[in-house]
């Protein structure tokens, strides 16, 4: 495996509205189980805000820049991200991330 400062880091968070909120969950659901089962991701999570029930956390690890460029052009991810998703979010931000070494 590569050193872990090769790895990347997506924090995307995404705020939906309360009626559309299930039907964003759902591909969401579908989405992480695609994503996980990509040779370069190596984890995929989803998080609710406590105080904010309609905004949604993801936070994606991928192997390297390569294995998300993979990610990003997938089937899975052109469908159910590209075009779902993304047309049901109020706003989304999104940041891609480098673990820093320690020092």
């Amino acid at each position: 495996m590569k050193g872990a400062n090769t790895q990347v880091v997506v924090v995307a968070r995404w705020q939906v509205s309360d009626d559309r909120l299930g039907e964003v969950l759902s591909h969401v659901a579908e989405l992480r189980e695609c994503s996980l089962a990509e040779q370069g991701c190596l984890g995929y999570e989803v998080f609710h805000g406590l105080g904010e029930p309609t905004t949604v956390l993801l936070l994606e690890h991928y192997l390297d820049d390569a294995a998300l460029a993979a990610h990003r052009q997938s089937t899975h991810y052109q469908a159910l991200a590209v075009g779902r998703i993304l047309p049901m979010l109020a706003k989304r931000e999104v940041h891609v991330l480098r673990p820093r070494e320690p020092g």
